[in-house]
């Protein structure tokens, strides 16, 4: 089972360089360096600079990128334009106090809003949780149970966009399921989540995090060739992030 821990584990290992980017707060990055390196993870590189960290990654004069608390509209324009790629595309690992780890999609607010786009986060997700030796069951959420059709317009895109999802996926061969608005239940049994929009799916991030006290270890770019990990600059350490990049750097 994929837990914080042995995510830990697979990271311990050395040659590794990963990039971690610093903002207002350097302290704070000096420590998550410090912590890394103890910890056997990797050799890290500061950077205060976002083009540069997505530019390094890109000609792999690092292995792997960690946002850290640099600006995201500039962290997220730099690999944009990097990467040459619209939209970026994130999912979260997290684990919740006493449950289990899945990765959680979309996090960022203007991302999986069209089905097409749900259906490529499946995709990609699956192609990650692979490289860790899951076979992913996806869960995919809309606003309502399928009862609910016709209580309001809206309500009905959601239920449909994921029933039409569901349905694509499953034809792909992915191992897909709609749980409708029972995320309690999609938690309890799916190695990936894909909630209904960015907006909510990052609500759920927050509150599930801030406010529950569950782990998010990080949240890789999926729609990339590289490990570029995005993070929330309210997280007090880096530490973990670290370690998931370098976990999943040598898986690419």
């Amino acid at each position: 089972m994929l837990t914080a821990e042995s995510i830990r584990l697979r990271a311990q290992r050395s040659g590794i360089c990963i990039g971690l980017g610093v903002g207002m707060d350097v302290e704070k990055a000096k420590r998550a360096k410090m912590e890394a390196e103890d910890s056997g993870f990797a050799d890290v590189v500061l950077y205060n600079d976002a083009r540069k960290l997505a530019e390094d990654l890109l000609n792999e004069r690092i292995d792997a990128a960690v946002r850290g608390d640099l600006d995201s509209n500039h962290a997220m324009g730099a690999i944009r334009k990097t990467f040459q790629v619209t939209k970026v595309l994130r999912a979260a690992f997290m684990q919740p106090c006493e449950g289990r780890m899945f990765l959680l999609a979309p996090v960022g607010i203007d991302e999986g809003w069209t089905i097409a786009e749900k259906v490529e986060i499946a995709r990609l997700s699956t192609r990650l949780m692979r490289r860790l030796d899951i076979e992913p069951e996806i869960g995919f959420m809309s606003g309502g149970r399928a009862s609910d059709k016709g209580r309001m317009a809206e309500i009905d895109r959601s239920i449909e966009a994921a029933e039409a999802a569901t349905e694509i996926a499953t034809s792909e061969g992915i191992r897909a399921r709609d749980f409708q608005v029972l995320i309690e239940n999609a938690a309890n049994e799916c190695d990936v989540i894909i909630a209904p929009d960015g907006i909510s799916g990052n609500l759920i991030f927050r509150t599930l995090h801030f406010l529950g006290g569950a782990v998010a270890l990080g949240a890789p770019v999926l729609n990339i060739d590289s490990v570029y990990i995005d993070t929330s600059r309210a997280k007090t350490s880096y530490g973990d992030s670290i370690a998931l990049a370098s976990a999943l750097a040598s898986m690419y």
